[in-house]
């Protein structure tokens, strides 16, 4: 099949191992949503011509290979959700055109590399839900440019308060002056936010918030002025009505 461009097998309960063999000439992989296992073979770190892998939700391990970074034409990677360990290999920082990285939900450790941060064209990037520790390496350069950045469910993982804001969302503690985390990362990962919008620092719940509380201020007031108002009427008629009785006589 020397003409096939894109392999796409997802979801289909598949089992076993990735295959030994895999033509060149793919540019598309998608196997998410089985249950493959074992590690990612050279097989598919060979083909340069790959622009887009997507491995995730299936029972993959070990380390991300070094020859990830041979992928020299990938823009998406994907291997979220599997049982990956180790280190974010520096190999991948020699891929240029990379857009989307998902690493989420794995048991990678070790720092977050700072070559990511240098990566112009990255715009998406998941690493929540590993076991990352240390400095996060991002600065506001970097948080610009970005359309999605998670980092949420890493406990020992923090940031620099005096680079970044705590209004950034990024689900995580700032750090003290030893680079540990000052108090435990919020309850709320900041991912939830993204699942109605693709951003990690959209202050837009919390002015929802603040609004609602204002209203909510203001209602008892209108209450004391309305039974205010009712009184005053109950007392009016009364009084009206006497000084007719009166008149009658």
């Amino acid at each position: 099949m020397k003409k096939l461009k894109t392999l796409t097998i997802s979801h289909a309960n598949l089992t076993g191992f990735l295959p030994k063999y895999v033509h060149s000439n793919l540019t598309h992989i998608d196997f998410s949503g089985n249950h493959l296992r074992g590690t990612i073979p050279t097989s598919i770190t060979m083909l340069d011509s790959l622009e887009s892998l997507n491995l995730s939700s299936n029972g993959f391990k070990g380390d991300i290979p070094i020859s990830m970074g041979d992928l020299i034409s990938l823009k998406n990677l994907s291997l979220a959700s599997n049982s990956f360990s180790g280190s974010i290999p520096d190999s991948i920082s020699a891929i240029p055109g990379l857009v989307h990285m998902d690493l989420s939900s794995n048991q990678l450790n070790g720092t977050i590399p700072k070559f990511l941060s240098e990566m112009r064209n990255l715009k998406y990037l998941n690493l929540a839900n590993n076991n990352f520790h240390g400095v996060v390496p991002f600065n506001l350069t970097f948080m610009k440019r970005m359309q999605v950045l998670k980092v949420g469910g890493n406990s020992n993982l923090c940031y620099n308060h005096s680079i970044l804001s705590s209004k950034l969302k990024l689900g995580i503690a700032p750090c003290d002056k030893h680079g540990m985390p000052m108090s435990p990362p919020p309850a709320k990962d900041s991912s939830s936010a993204d699942d109605s919008s693709d951003s990690d620092y959209d202050d837009s719940a919390d002015d929802d918030s603040s609004s609602h509380k204002k209203e909510h201020h203001h209602g008892p007031n209108k209450v004391v002025l309305g039974v205010a108002i009712a009184l005053s009427s109950i007392v009016f008629l009364i009084v009206f009505l006497i000084l007719c009785s009166k008149c009658c006589r």
